[in-house]
């Protein structure tokens, strides 16, 4: 299984190969890191928590940045938010590891999740298709309405009635979207037909069948080697700037000494 966050920009169209006019939608997928890798034994699930979004580092709160210290941050990975994708026992995937755009292929099916428009609260003709009453004789006011919901014997209403409430804002699934046209310089994703939800939305993309190459992958956690070299490099730099502050103390120093012979040798000339 194969899977990246994305955000979905707009709606478009692209030429096929045919030439043939082709409604596609454009998703913008940056490169997600693996954050955790969880299992079955001490999480109860075998699972991948990757992180996605731009985010600045100093806006993120101390809990997470504890569970992130293992991560490089720079300008490429950043981490706004997390969710797990379920795997299969035995995956090669590690903490820290970046899944890009070059993972899916042109032509590959896949299953995009994302949250459908709120509706807020809608009639039964809109949420549920009723046709409604005629629009005359004898029907004033009736045309939208949901009619009768039953008989009275049974005094309640009974459950998965359909009438109306509050439409939309949902969890929705999409399978067998296919990708039309990859752009790894610009992260973009062209998706054969239309996705749930509004614009700027997230969506999850995963495949249902083959595994990433792991040799492909760019591993973005901080090696032991690398803290230590760190940590070297800010003791340089702060010897540094303790010679700098002991050469202007000493500069200083003699500024005052010039100053208070140069005071004494006036006075000297003054009494004499």
């Amino acid at each position: 299984m194969k899977f990246i966050v994305g955000r979905k920009l707009d709606m478009t169209q692209v030429f096929g190969a045919d030439g043939l006019v082709v409604p596609v939608t454009r998703v913008e997928t940056n490169p997600c890191v693996v954050t955790q890798v969880k299992n079955k034994q001490k999480d109860g699930l075998d699972s991948i928590q990757v992180g996605y979004g731009k985010q600045k580092f100093f806006r993120i709160n101390k809990p997470t940045k504890g569970h992130l210290k293992d991560i490089k941050w720079d300008d490429t990975v950043t981490v706004r938010g997390m969710v797990d994708f379920k795997i299969e026992e035995g995956s090669k995937l590690e903490k820290g590891h970046v899944i890009t755009i070059d993972a899916f292929k042109q032509g590959e099916k896949v299953q995009v999740i994302g949250k459908s428009k709120g509706r807020g609260f809608q009639g039964v003709v809109k949420r549920h298709g009723f046709h409604g009453s005629p629009a005359s004789h004898g029907h004033k006011d009736q045309l939208r309405m949901p009619g009768s919901i039953g008989a009275t014997d049974a005094a309640r209403v009974f459950k998965g009635t359909r009438m109306g409430g509050h439409m939309g804002d949902d969890k929705v699934t999409v399978k067998n979207l296919e990708i039309v046209e990859i752009r790894p310089e610009e992260n973009i994703l062209f998706i054969k037909g239309a996705v749930p939800g509004a614009r700027n939305g997230i969506l999850f993309i995963s495949t249902a069948e083959s595994n990433f190459e792991v040799e492909n992958l760019k591993n973005m956690l901080k090696k032991d080697t690398e803290k230590k070299e760190e940590i070297e490099v800010l003791e340089e730099k702060v010897e540094e700037v303790k010679e700098e502050v002991s050469i202007e103390e000493k500069t200083e120093e003699v500024k005052e000494e010039s100053a208070s012979a140069k005071a004494m040798a006036d006075k000297e000339e003054k009494a004499n």
